[in-house]
């Protein structure tokens, strides 16, 4: 292949929820560790994350959410970050993900990004005039030997991965809650289809592993077959 081999992994409600609520306010990693009968298994989705690949794609918005802007300089892990970004980051953003990432890769259709300010070592820059996901994966592989990688964005990002037939397996991780709301997001957001002809956009799953975890949570793991 001429780009990394993708996994989707996501914790999600039953009713396929990736958040608690409509606004940035509201987020599963703040919110379930609260609600009892939630909080008691939730420790499983982080303990599989640490066995995920040692690359990973996120947006902008998500580490926005999770606080990079604010936090300190955390310490280097093992793992590269990829964070699709034009307007959400910080130069503080950035410097954090380029002290937390082994290799960090930003792509950004914004000229004008904060990140073009910021001296790293490991910090790339994937400048496009438009996103194109194609061409950053396959940029992900030719120049810096990314081989697997891990996607963890939000519903819409998500959605163009699917759309674009760039996902090659699920893994998702379903907590024992319903959330609801049209407009909270969920695994899949973006456009929705319109027609017949646009059948051939959904992503067809062969089930390869159901695990019942503790505490009413469950695992399942998919191959993408088209």
């Amino acid at each position: 292949m001429g780009r990394p081999i993708t996994t989707l992994f996501m914790l999600m409600s039953v009713d396929g929820k990736i958040s608690t609520g409509a606004t940035d306010d509201l987020d599963v990693d703040q919110d379930f560790p609260k609600i009892a009968g939630v909080q008691e298994g939730l420790h499983q989705y982080y303990e599989i994350e640490q066995t995920t690949d040692l690359w990973s794609l996120n947006s902008g918005r998500v580490q926005e959410k999770m606080g990079v802007n604010r936090k300190e300089t955390p310490d280097r892990s093992p793992v590269s970050f990829v964070v699709i970004d034009n307007s959400h980051l910080t130069e503080q953003g950035v410097r954090y993900l380029c002290a937390r990432s082994k290799e960090f890769v930003l792509v950004t259709s914004n000229a004008d990004h904060p990140a073009f300010h910021v001296k790293a070592d490991n910090l790339h820059i994937i400048c496009q005039d438009k996103l194109s996901l194609p061409d950053a994966l396959a940029k992900l592989k030719s120049e810096y030997g990314c081989r697997r990688i891990t996607i963890q964005s939000g519903g819409t990002l998500n959605g163009l991965f699917l759309r674009e037939k760039l996902l090659d397996y699920i893994d998702i991780v379903i907590a024992p809650v319903l959330i609801g709301g049209k407009d909270t997001s969920t695994l899949i957001d973006g456009r929705s289809l319109l027609s017949e002809e646009e059948l051939s956009q959904l992503g067809v799953l062969k089930l390869q592993e159901c695990t019942v975890l503790e505490n009413s949570y469950l695992r399942l793991r998919y191959q993408v077959i088209r």
